[in-house]
């Protein structure tokens, strides 16, 4: 009798097994589509499936089942309500709004953890001001007594307050500055209701693109880093450490993937989001307006407290929240292992998407990367690379004469090492034809007085462009 009903203890404990569903595990992560230097941490991962390609199957995971969900925003703060809310485990988000979420979870009594960086720029590249395309406006200073809006507590927001302090405009009675979200402020610029604009990624280089605004000021001039990156609640994290890590490694798998081929993945991101592969192109492809780098470098570290002590001056928290405590390495720098990539090596690697290849007209190899134009002819999959503006310069108006469509120029920057929408920039040409590209007039006429050059708008240094060649 007692065999018997320890036989059917144990047929019963197996029973009860048996009847035991596995494991379903919520991933549920919010993007930022539009922003598109978040690509990599959300639209790449949803679109090719590289989630589902490095979730863990063995161990604690053999029999669970994954339930992932992704929900798009246009901005940081409806994410980070559903993520306190437990409506979400992650989010990508930049340094302001990304403090913002920290500080509303310690609110709530709850936790984040800043995980990594996706895109950004340790000079400040990517935040920007715009002007009407009309305006006789030219730089900063051509603000004072004028309107100026902004989405407040954005990154954008952060940079706006630093330029003007370092113009020495006064934020009360020199300049008057509105909230304004992008989509508002994008027909605010058109109808000429705003004088100004300050933005995140990517709309201080996507009105330019459209034709109606021109920029002004770049971050990158305010050298103040900027980034944006991902967060995860931090109970989650601890709960399952495992699939954080997979989250990151199908973030560097995405991260490889543009690398590869930055045309095919520009077009991808235009097709989901509407925003033109040309601009997507300009922030991910070589040299990049901003790199794509996970590592917590000491620069972003350094944005993340600043943006926690301007919103607490700001009076947009009181949260007893520390960068220190906030960011936390750990599951990249795991993922990074996993992946067989050196994370020491990466923080210490401050170098932009490399290019290497072949000036497109004279066939030489490029070697100067502050002289580098590329240009994207309509029906190419790909990119043509010059050492020079010059050679861009002449090859697009060879091009055009012979009836082909040129989709877009791209120019680096001499002085900020940027690169620029050619069709936007100043050039600045020295005595024996060479050329030089400036996102601001004042620094093209700088340059040229200093060459005994002369400063020309794209049609002239086309033009002069072109007549070189032909003298060669």
């Amino acid at each position: 009798m007692k065999l018997l009903h320890t036989l059917g203890g144990l047929t019963l404990g197996l029973a009860l097994a048996a009847g035991v569903r596995a494991e379903t595990i919520r991933i549920a992560i919010g993007t930022q589509d539009t922003t598109i230097n978040c690509a990599t941490g959300g639209l790449l991962i949803r679109e090719l499936k590289l989630l589902e390609k490095y979730l863990p199957r063995d161990g604690r995971y053999r029999d669970a089942e994954y339930d992932i969900q992704w929900k798009n925003f246009t901005s940081g703060a409806p994410l980070t309500n559903e993520m306190v809310a437990g409506k979400l485990d992650f989010g990508a988000m930049a340094d302001f709004p990304g403090s913002l979420n920290g500080a509303a979870h310690l609110k709530a009594g709850k936790k984040s953890l800043f995980l990594s960086v996706l895109s950004g720029s340790t000079i400040g590249s990517g935040n920007g001001i715009v002007v009407p395309s009309g305006s006789a406006v030219q730089s900063l200073a051509g603000l004072k007594g004028k309107q100026i809006s902004v989405p407040f507590a954005s990154t954008a927001h952060g940079m706006l307050l630093r330029a003007l302090k370092a113009e020495g405009l006064d934020l009360e009675r020199d300049v008057t500055i509105l909230t304004q979200a992008p989509e508002v402020a994008g027909s605010a610029l058109q109808a000429g209701k705003i004088d100004a604009h300050a933005d995140f990624v990517p709309f201080a280089d996507l009105f330019p693109y459209r034709g109606f605004a021109r920029k002004i000021l770049d971050g990158a001039q305010t050298r103040a880093p900027t980034l944006h990156g991902t967060l995860v609640d931090a109970a989650y994290a601890a709960r399952y450490p495992e699939v954080v890590t997979a989250y990151l490694r199908a973030a560097i798998e995405a991260d490889r993937l543009f690398a590869a081929e930055p045309e095919k993945y520009s077009e991808l991101v235009a097709k989901v989001t509407g925003i033109e592969a040309e601009v997507a192109y300009l922030f991910h492809g070589p040299l990049g307006l901003q790199t794509r780098d996970f590592s917590w470098k000491p620069e972003y570290r350094q944005a993340v407290a600043t943006s926690i002590e301007t919103l607490r001056l700001l009076k947009r928290h009181d949260a007893d929240l520390t960068a220190e405590r906030f960011i936390d390495d750990r599951h990249i720098r795991a993922a990074f292992a996993q992946a067989g990539l050196d994370y020491e090596a990466q923080l210490k690697n401050y170098d932009k998407q490399p290019l290497k290849a072949n000036d497109a007209l004279t066939g030489q190899p490029i070697t100067d990367p502050r002289r580098v134009a590329q240009v994207w002819v309509q029906g190419e999959p790909r990119v043509r690379h010059y050492g020079a503006p010059e050679h861009a310069l002449a090859d697009v108006k060879r091009l055009e004469a012979a009836g082909r469509k040129v989709r877009v120029v791209y120019a680096q920057d001499r002085e900020l090492g940027i690169k620029l929408l050619a069709r936007q920039a100043w050039f600045a040409v020295d005595g024996q034809g060479q050329v030089n590209a400036f996102l601001l007039k004042d620094s093209a006429t700088a340059w040229a007085a200093a060459q005994q050059g002369r400063v020309l708008d794209y049609a002239g240094a086309s033009q002069a462009a072109a007549t070189r060649l032909a003298a060669r």
